[in-house]
C-alpha cells in the first residue's frame, strides 16, 4: 500500500480539483502465504498480495457513492472519486451514512510488531512434519485431509475530509490440522485443531498436533445414543459458532431491520442466566488480531452485550447509532452499504455458583464438541436450531463418541437454561470462551 501520508495528500488534491467538499476512504493491504500438504508431498501453495481501498463521497444534496478500486495513485483516486460522486445522485435519501464522530478521537498506541514472514520451504518443512507426526500418533490414523499453515501481514487506513487519519499493521500465522480414522467395519471418525500466533516461530504446533491426534482417537469406539432430554456441555467453540449465529441478538442493523430476535426496548432484559456474561472485545490480550479502528475509523473498544444475563448493549455502525441515540461501538464495515458485525467474543462466568460441575464426576452428560451445518440448521429468526455434532456421551469419567445425533432447541431458552461456566477459557478463531453447561436440551440419536 502507498504511504497513508501520500495517499491522504492525493485524495485532498483530487477532491479539491473536483470540487468534492466530503469523502472518505478506508483501504487495505494482505500479504498472504499460506501451504498444504498430502501424505508427505507439498500438495498446494499459495501467495497473494490484495490491496483496495473503498471510497465515499457525499454531494451537495447530502446523498452518497460508493466505489471501490485497487489503484490508489492519483489517476486511480481520481476516477474513484469521481466515480462515487456521479453515483452519489441515485444515492439513498433516507438515513444517509455520515462520518462517524469519533473518527477524529486519538486511539491510545497499541501498535504491534510486524515479523518477517518465513520462506515457504520452512512451511512446507514444518507442516510435513506435523502431518507425519500426527499419522504416527496412532495407526487408525491414516490421513490428514484438510490442514494449512500460513501466514499474513495486514495494513490497513481510515482518512476523511475532515482529517480524520488512521492507519495500523499486524502479523498473523496459522495452522489447522483435521485428520480422519479409517479402520475395517467401521466409520472413518475426524477431528481438528487450530493454533494462531503472531508469527509461525511462536505457533504451538506440538500442542495442535496433540489435541487433534487426543480427539480424533477419542472417537474410534463409538456408540449410538439413545434419544432423549439430556444436560449438555458446549466446547468453547460450538458454543461461539451458535452464539455467532444468532449474532442478530445484539446487530442494531438487524434490529432496525427488523432481522433479529432483540427489539429496540429490550435493553435492560435478563436474557439469560445470571450466570453468564458476554462482551465483545476486540482488544482483548488474547485477540492476535486485534484492530483498533473499525472501517468508518471509530475506534474499537469493549463492548458489554450481556452483563449477568441481562442484555446491556447493542453493536453498532455511526448511523446505527445516530438513529437509535447510542454510541458508535468501532463494529463497522464499509461497502455499498455499512455492515455490522461482531470483532471477538469475550464469555465468561459473572457469578459463582454454590454447585460446581466438572465431566470427572458428570453422569450421562452429552459433551458436544463441534456444531455442524449451520448454514442449514439454524433459524436465526426464529431461534431454533437443530444441528448435527461431533461429541461424547460423558458418564462417571467415561467418555464414548457418539456415531451420530443431532441437537435441537431454542437459542434464547438455551440462554436462560445455563447452568454453570466453567473458570477455565480457551482461544478459538471467533474469541475466549470456557466450557458452558446447560440444563437439558433435545439430543436425537441415529
Amino acid at each position: 500500500m502507498s504511504n497513508i501520508q501520500q495517499v491522504a495528500k492525493n485524495a485532498q488534491e483530487t477532491a479539491r480539483k473536483l470540487g468534492i467538499q466530503k469523502f472518505d476512504i478506508y483501504g487495505s493491504t494482505v500479504d498472504d502465504t499460506s501451504v498444504q500438504v498430502d501424505q508427505g508431498e507439498p500438495k498446494q501453495v499459495k501467495a497473494s498480495n490484495r490491496s483496495g481501498v473503498t471510497v465515499r463521497v457525499w454531494n451537495e444534496e447530502n446523498t452518497m457513492g460508493v466505489t471501490s478500486t485497487t489503484d490508489v495513485d492519483l489517476k486511480g483516486l481520481e476516477l474513484a472519486l469521481q466515480t462515487a460522486y456521479e453515483a452519489s445522485f441515485f444515492g439513498v435519501k433516507e438515513n444517509v451514512p455520515d462520518f462517524s464522530p469519533e473518527a477524529t478521537l486519538p486511539i491510545e498506541s497499541t501498535s504491534k510488531e510486524k515479523f518477517a514472514q518465513a520462506p515457504v520451504s520452512e512451511l512446507i518443512d514444518k507442516l510435513l512434519l506435523a502431518e507425519k507426526e500426527l499419522l504416527d500418533s496412532h495407526p487408525a490414523i491414516n490421513g490428514v485431509p484438510y490442514n494449512g499453515l500460513s501466514q499474513r501481514d495486514i495494513e490497513r487506513f481510515y482518512l476523511n475530509s475532515d482529517g480524520a487519519l488512521r492507519r495500523e499493521s499486524h502479523s498473523l500465522a496459522s495452522i489447522y490440522l483435521y485428520s480422519k480414522t479409517e479402520q475395517e467395519g467401521k466409520k472413518p471418525r475426524s477431528a481438528g485443531a487450530y493454533r494462531v500466533k503472531e508469527n509461525v516461530d511462536g505457533l504451538d504446533i506440538a500442542g495442535c498436533i496433540k489435541e487433534a491426534a487426543d480427539k480424533t482417537i477419542s472417537h474410534l469406539d463409538y456408540q449410538k445414543v439413545k434419544t432423549g432430554r439430556y444436560q449438555v456441555v458446549f466446547s468453547p467453540e460450538a458454543f461461539l459458532s451458535l452464539l455467532g449465529a444468532f449474532s442478530n441478538l445484539f446487530n442494531a442493523q438487524n434490529i432496525l431491520d427488523n432481522q433479529s430476535l432483540s427489539q429496540v426496548d429490550d435493553l435492560g432484559k435478563q436474557i439469560a442466566s445470571p450466570l453468564l456474561s458476554v462482551y465483545d472485545d476486540a482488544l482483548h490480550p488474547a485477540n492476535v488480531g486485534a484492530e483498533t479502528f473499525d472501517g468508518e475509523g471509530t475506534p474499537t473498544r469493549q463492548v458489554k452485550l450481556i452483563e449477568k444475563g441481562i442484555l446491556t448493549s447493542f453493536l453498532h455502525s455511526a448511523g446505527t447509532a445516530k438513529r437509535l441515540n447510542a454510541q458508535p461501538t468501532g463494529n463497522a464495515s464499509i461497502g455499498a452499504k455499512v455492515t455490522v458485525s461482531p470483532n471477538f467474543y469475550h464469555v465468561f462466568a459473572a457469578n459463582t455458583t454454590e454447585k460446581e460441575f466438572s465431566l470427572q464426576t458428570a453422569e450421562n452428560v452429552i459433551l458436544i464438541d463441534d456444531l455442524q451445518a449451520l448454514h442449514a440448521g439454524v433459524k436465526a429468526l426464529q431461534g431454533s436450531f437443530s444441528l448435527p455434532f461431533d461429541g461424547w456421551l460423558v458418564n462417571k469419567r467415561e467418555k464414548i463418541s457418539i456415531d451420530s445425533a443431532t441437537v435441537a432447541g431454542d437459542f434464547l431458552e438455551l440462554l436462560q437454561s445455563i447452568v454453570y461456566i466453567e473458570k477455565e477459557a480457551e482461544l478459538t478463531p471467533g474469541g475466549v470462551c470456557p466450557r458452558i453447561w446447560v440444563g437439558e436440551l433435545s439430543i436425537t440419536g441415529d
